[in-house]
């Protein structure tokens, strides 16, 4: 079974960067599109930035110019750079990927949501 695998978390001040990826097992449709999402702890699960199959990214209002998806479809492999990080950065990152073709990125992470396939996770933590 193909299994979506983050890394790259840690521990970072304030106005530092980290890098994450998440590596695809094996190649797979449902890695042709493909997104990050976070939750800290007591607060709901948030869409951080998604990419579909041409390439097209979008991000949320909070990471926007801070964070940059892109994907390396011959590693099968989907990153997230993060630069000017913030304590409210703070989260367990999270990948997920699905197939198929989506007329905006609004219904790309709703599907990503309802029938993606999803890694375990990687946590970020962001001091001041």
């Amino acid at each position: 079974q193909v299994q979506l695998v983050e890394s790259g978390g840690g521990s970072v001040q304030a106005g530092g960067s980290l890098r994450l990826s998440c590596a695809a097992s094996e190649y797979t449709a449902d890695s042709d599109n493909m997104g990050w999402f976070r939750q800290a702890p007591g607060k709901e699960r948030e869409g951080v930035a998604t990419i579909d199959r041409d390439g097209s990214a979008s991000y949320a209002d909070s990471v926007k110019g801070r964070f940059t998806i892109s994907k390396d479809n011959a590693k099968n492999t989907l990153y997230l750079q993060m630069n000017s990080l913030k304590p409210e950065d703070t989260a367990m990152y999270y990948c997920a990927g699905v197939r198929g073709y989506y007329i905006d990125h609004n219904a790309l992470s709703s599907a990503l949501v309802a029938f993606g396939l999803w890694g375990q996770g990687t946590q970020v933590t962001v001091s001041s």
